[in-house]
């Protein structure tokens, strides 16, 4: 009875024996037959992982290595992509690159990563010095003589100069941006000065006299433009003047240095008060500020008399 009984264990031990090096064997055969891919996983802040994984795709992958995104994530490339021998996986914000990618898409082109990096080039800032022609102005002097009497020029005009600086943007050696940080007059324009002359007879009761243009205000004829608070009139938005007034419609006029701030200036029957000045501002020119730019447009070129109010 004892011999049955220790035959039966021997073959129970070669059984079990025998199970444990059939798992083996499939189990070895089991790894053989799969493939494992090294895949290297970026974190959104930067750091850098790499991981041994027999899966494929991106959303497996994460789920393998208990890694959850949050709301304002995304993955590159998705979740459901089947990941290639060498491709790495980068977690980023949802915002990256979409708005570039869908107009991209949009037109049609072909979306490359040189592309998508064209368009988030740095921008550069320059501080550039340019100098400016000044045009001079012509003025017209009126006279009144008798016989025949041609125009006569009383002096010849000649421009002036300034200097501008600008600050540039560029993005990929391309100009986006030209805002103007000062100016600077290097030479004055000398006006051009014209005389006109009236042809009467002798018997006219009119004076044989020469007078500047004017009228009962009895002041000279000046060049009278008209300037808004917008960045185009000013290159600034916030209407403060150089004297350090709040440009007023009605009442604020830009004129050259000869006239000291507060002046009281009667411009064609209508008294302003000095209160800025201007880079184009000189000679016989006055600016005057209205509200918006559609009115300065309107106002265009006038020459009106100017005299100061005492």
């Amino acid at each position: 009875m004892k011999n049955e009984e220790k035959a039966s264990i021997s073959i129970m031990k070669i059984i079990c024996i025998s199970i444990m090096l059939i798992l083996i064997s499939g189990i070895g055969v089991l790894a053989v037959n799969t493939k494992l891919n090294d895949v290297k996983i970026t974190l959104q802040n930067g750091y850098e992982m790499t991981v041994l994984t027999s899966k494929s795709k991106v959303s497996e992958i994460l789920e393998e290595n208990n890694i959850v995104l949050e709301e304002n994530q995304k993955t590159i490339p998705n979740l459901d992509t089947e990941i290639t021998e060498g491709q790495d996986i980068k977690i980023t914000d949802k915002s990256y690159n979409e708005v570039q990618i869908a107009k991209i898409s949009e037109e049609g082109a072909q979306t490359t990563l040189d592309q998508l990096l064209e368009n988030y080039a740095p921008i550069t800032e320059k501080i550039v010095v340019e100098q400016v022609t000044i045009p001079f102005e012509t003025i017209t002097k009126n006279s009144t003589t008798t016989g025949n009497t041609t125009n006569k020029v009383l002096q010849e005009g000649k421009d002036g100069l300034k200097e501008v600086t600008y600050k540039i943007k560029y993005q990929n050696d391309i100009e986006i941006e030209k805002t103007v940080i000062s100016e600077k007059v290097v030479t004055e324009p000398v006006n051009k000065i014209v005389q006109v002359s009236k042809v009467t007879t002798r018997s006219s009761t009119l004076p044989r006299t020469t007078t500047l243009s004017t009228t009962s205000t009895g002041g000279a004829v000046y060049k009278i433009t008209a300037y808004c608070p917008c960045s185009k009139c000013c290159g600034k938005t916030t209407g403060r003047t150089a004297s350090g007034t709040q440009a007023t419609a009605g009442r604020t006029v830009a004129a050259s240095g000869k006239f000291a701030f507060g002046t009281k200036l009667n411009i064609g029957g209508h008294v302003y008060t000095v209160e800025d000045r201007g880079g184009a501002i000189n000679g016989n020119k006055i600016d005057i500020f209205v509200n918006s730019h559609a009115e300065a447009l309107q106002w265009g070129v006038r020459y009106l008399p100017v005299s100061v109010v005492n």
